[in-house]
């Protein structure tokens, strides 16, 4: 139905391209007032350009403390609350066993597992009963892959940040989620294959091989998985793990 969110504040943290991207258009649409946050501010303001309405951008780094409380600063004096927190924001790179660096390990754990606790942590005070706090994990975080042990061991901390705050969020009225894609065509993803073209090509054919439905998935669908989250369509769901991954971690 249209209008799933029609009154919603939400804030989407590394919402400048990809799912998060695609989340603010798709929450847009569904009638939200809409803060996204990113760390380059010339990719923010396109991203506010695409989403065109109902939306304010913020140039915040999540792992950022400093940051975060301005940004927090900001969404109360304009709206003074939020309903949908999608901590959004992170990444990581490959490194094998025996290559793995210090710099690796606090940058991957810093945006995707600090940078997470954090943004969550500062916006309960702004956030009540009916809230939805959704999560990004990522199917490397209940399965193994070559290289990015660093990255996949962020998304499994990710996974247990959700099971344990919906516990101790018991009886705020607020629920916490965890969406996990799986290969998704999004810059994040192409670039672990360098800025070659033809490599980025080969990099989407190899995850789609890996997939039961035989292809990679588009920002588009994981965002619409995102809305069914955030959305009173999920009000009896908390502390799960929705997979969008074409079945890649389902079989």
């Amino acid at each position: 139905m249209p209008d799933r969110l029609n009154g919603k504040v939400a804030v989407i943290t590394g919402a400048s391209t990809g799912i998060g991207l695609a989340t603010a258009k798709v929450f847009a649409a569904e009638g939200a007032r809409i803060f996204i946050t990113g760390r380059r501010k010339a990719a923010l303001d396109r991203a506010v350009d695409e989403i065109g309405h109902n939306a304010t951008s913020i140039q915040a780094d999540s792992a950022n403390l400093d940051d975060l409380d301005r940004l927090y600063g900001r969404v109360k004096a304009e709206v003074g609350r939020i309903d949908i927190l999608f901590a959004n924001a992170g990444g990581g790179g490959l490194l094998p066993l025996g290559q793995i660096t210090e710099e690796q390990v606090d940058d991957t754990f810093g945006r995707n597992v600090k940078g997470v606790i954090f943004t969550v942590q500062k916006a309960l005070p702004l956030m009540g009963e009916g809230g939805s706090i959704l999560l990004t994990g990522s199917t490397a975080g209940s399965g193994g892959t070559a290289a990015f042990s660093v990255y996949s061991a962020s998304k499994a901390a990710v996974r247990n940040l959700a099971r344990s705050w919906a516990l101790d969020l018991k009886g705020s009225g607020i629920r916490v989620n965890v969406i996990s894609p799986g290969p998704v065509r999004t810059p994040g993803l192409v670039e672990l294959a360098g800025e070659d073209a033809a490599r980025q090509q080969d990099l989407l054919d190899h995850f789609a091989t890996l997939i039961p439905l035989g292809r990679v998935g588009e920002a588009e669908e994981i965002a619409k998985a995102a809305l069914f989250l955030a959305s009173d369509d999920a009000s009896f769901v908390n502390g799960a793990e929705l997979f969008a991954d074409g079945g890649a971690a389902q079989v």
